[in-house]
């Protein structure tokens, strides 16, 4: 198995293309902060409202004002077009403890619409029913 078959390898890869329209309320939000997908870690760099980097670890170190981490099967869930119960929503995994989010606070909270939205932005189009 190849290190990008691995659970969680390439989850996070295309959020700066996913999340091109994406603006937060501040449009001056500028952070560092860390996805983790089981073993796979990802670095999220976003300057003035827009992704400026995603980087795929692994880090030695990172610098980043928080982190979001969770399995990757939950990531999975989270990412499905419809995603089940449980798992549609950031605050949804964080209840069931499959989340985990560790650092300042104060980044994802004062912007969290917008970081709920930037990572539902990487779920796929539904197919009409």
């Amino acid at each position: 198995m190849t290190l990008d078959k691995l659970p969680g390898r390439g989850m996070f890869d295309t959020l700066a293309e996913a999340a091109r329209d994406l603006r937060p309320l501040d449009p001056l939000l500028s952070t560092t902060f860390l996805l983790e997908a089981g073993d796979a870690a990802f670095r999220v760099r976003i300057v003035d409202g827009q992704v400026a980097s995603v980087e795929r670890g692994p880090f030695v170190m990172p610098s980043a004002a928080f982190k979001l981490s969770a399995p990757a099967q939950d990531w999975a869930q989270f990412l499905q077009p419809v995603p089940p119960p449980g798992s549609h929503d950031l605050f949804a995994l964080l209840r069931r403890g499959a989340l985990r989010l560790d650092g300042d606070l104060h980044p994802f909270m004062s912007n969290l619409m917008y970081f709920k939205r930037l990572l539902a932005s990487l779920r796929p189009e539904a197919a009409p029913e």
